[in-house]
């Protein structure tokens, strides 16, 4: 009876805040127009700060995430705030440089972006392989990974007596459906008001876990309060919570030279060129609310260390899940985050935090399904297969294709359990692509007369010299320990500039201005330098407190 009293609480608490997710998003998009482009795609290019910023920080966050940096906290130290924490200063470079050029252009895609300076050649190529990685390769990893959280954390396949593959099988269904409703159905206005309220139950759910992992410990050491579990993880060993690395660091830790490098370089691209993300910063009623969405960001981002990293090193320390964790064996990174959930999550408030993860999943899931739709529709139907379509049309056709993806993902997405390593093949994967793009856009705003070959040249090397450091392996010298991928990344962009700046010199093509065509408001935030100031401090002050500096010394 408890059993199904503690069931009922959680079925109860999830159902509440899932519809009221539905039922709010439906309310704010009434009315709107989605049967234009613009409409459909951008949404009618009116969000506001506030939404542009809970949906980046949810578009960028996953389950994958949320298990992947709270494991790797607990197996080395306080380094994954990189991820999170670095983010503010790619976010200040989206508000400041990137974000006032896209505006400027109305661009509704990077794709189309490219298109205006380098043509159509260039556009094709690169949307042709973005969309082919998001369809087939993305989209399935992401429906995968937050089904197995969900079957970790809630033994779904125990309660319905099910295999794991079935119980996976399942998930990826309904996150597949409802995902896929808001992507298809709703546009992208409602990917985004969706992804706002999750953002702040996510926010809610998980910074509640540090502050129940921090009780849960001091119980399980004689102490009494979540101030004796802080001190008692401050004392244990100060060098779990540096996050300074040493520049030979293995993976996955990220050595400290990659902080203002590579790793600096590649979050650009994430952020400042990938149009799962940028597209809601392209979508701002204004060059003022886009700023500040990026910005808030920013802030949202140096939160991330509370509930991404902290909760494994409290994992770390909690006696019963070091128990669990040691039966698992060599996938126990994997499982450190889930079993300190379900080990500290009251009953009835599991329901809720379900409830997050779910949005969490949801959010990553359609935003990649709603950008690969537009990309598709845009980028390769309109402007290759069918140039006289019309908006209803091309909406129609955004429509069919998302379905399309959609269903091939959920097909596909629980035998990936068969693929064994397939995220850090897809985490390798992506950075194949990520320098090519950032090089390709930074041309259109800093070289005037860089020919329009550049790119087919740019990426041509890219794609020769990375493949070779993933074959050939080296190590830093006089270890055995592979050098850091993001150590090639640090090594090309600076050469791949080199390169655009010789040909933009030596072999220049046609004269190329940007010019404004009118799409928004370019008056920019007038606060955005005392923030960002604010901002930057928060950031390095983070980084002191985690250091030999703060409290690892």
């Amino acid at each position: 009876m408890q059993f199904f009293n503690s069931l009922a609480w959680i079925a109860i608490s999830f159902l509440l805040f899932t519809v009221m997710v539905a039922v709010i998003s439906s309310w704010k998009t009434r009315g709107d127009n989605l049967d234009t482009a613009e409409g459909y795609f951008l949404a009618g290019r009116g969000l506001p700060g506030v939404v542009i910023a809970g949906s980046l920080l949810l578009t960028n966050l996953s389950a994958e995430q949320l298990v992947g940096l709270n494991g790797q906290s607990w197996k080395t130290n306080m380094g994954p705030i990189a991820w999170e924490v670095g983010s503010m200063f790619t976010l200040l470079a989206l508000a400041y440089y990137f974000l006032p050029r896209f505006l400027k252009m109305g661009a509704m895609t990077i794709p189309s972006l490219m298109e205006e300076r380098y043509g159509r050649g260039t556009k094709t190529m690169f949307s042709l392989i973005i969309v082919i990685m998001y369809s087939i390769l993305n989209l399935p990893v992401i429906l995968y990974s937050g089904a197995v959280v969900f079957e970790q954390i809630f033994d779904i396949s125990g309660i319905l007596g099910v295999s794991k593959f079935a119980a996976v099988a399942g998930l990826c269904v309904i996150v597949g459906i409802v995902g896929g409703c808001y992507a298809i159905f709703g546009g992208l206005k409602a990917v985004a008001v969706s992804d706002t309220i999750n953002g702040v139950g996510l926010i809610i759910g998980g910074l509640m876990i540090p502050f129940l992992g921090f009780a849960a410990l001091s119980a399980a050491t004689g102490g009494n309060g979540i101030l004796d579990g802080v001190r008692y993880i401050i004392e244990a060993d100060p060098t779990k919570l540096n996050a300074i690395n040493a520049w030979n660091a293995p993976e996955p830790q990220v050595p400290w030279p990659l902080l203002i490098t590579g790793m600096f370089f590649n979050n650009l691209y994430w952020w400042c060129t990938n149009q799962s993300f940028v597209q809601r910063s392209l979508a701002a009623k204004s060059l003022k609310e886009g700023q500040k969405g990026a910005i808030f960001c920013g802030f949202l981002k140096c939160l991330g260390p509370l509930y991404l990293v902290v909760p494994g090193i409290i994992a770390f320390y909690l006696p019963s899940i070091q128990d669990k964790l040691a039966a698992a064996g060599s996938s126990a990174i994997d499982f450190a985050y889930p079993a300190l959930i379900a080990e500290i999550v009251p009953k009835p408030v599991m329901g809720f935090f379900a409830a997050v993860m779910f949005g969490a999943i949801l959010s990553s899931f359609n935003s990649v399904l709603n950008s690969a739709s537009t990309m598709f529709t845009l980028d390769l139907y309109r402007s290759t297969i069918n140039p006289k379509a019309s908006d209803i049309k091309c909406v129609q056709v955004g429509k069919i294709y998302g379905t399309i993806a959609g269903c091939i993902s959920i097909v596909v997405a629980p035998f990936v359990m068969y693929a064994n390593g397939i995220t850090t093949f897809l985490n390798s994967m992506s950075q194949f692509v990520s320098l090519p793009v950032l090089c390709t856009i930074l041309g259109v705003f800093m070289f005037k007369r860089l020919p329009k070959y550049a790119p087919k040249v740019i990426t041509v090397f890219h794609v020769v010299c990375y493949a070779f450091f993933l074959l050939l392996k080296p190590c830093y010298p006089g270890a055995s320990n592979p050098i850091h991928y993001l150590y090639a990344m640090a090594v090309l962009f600076p050469i791949e500039l080199a390169i655009m700046w010789w040909l933009n010199k030596y072999r220049a093509g046609e004269y190329y201005e940007i010019h404004d065509v009118g799409a928004v408001d370019l008056t920019p935030w007038k606060y955005r330098h005392i923030v960002s100031i604010v901002g930057i401090v928060l950031a390095i002050g983070i980084y002191i407190l985690f250091s030999p500096l703060g409290i690892a010394a």
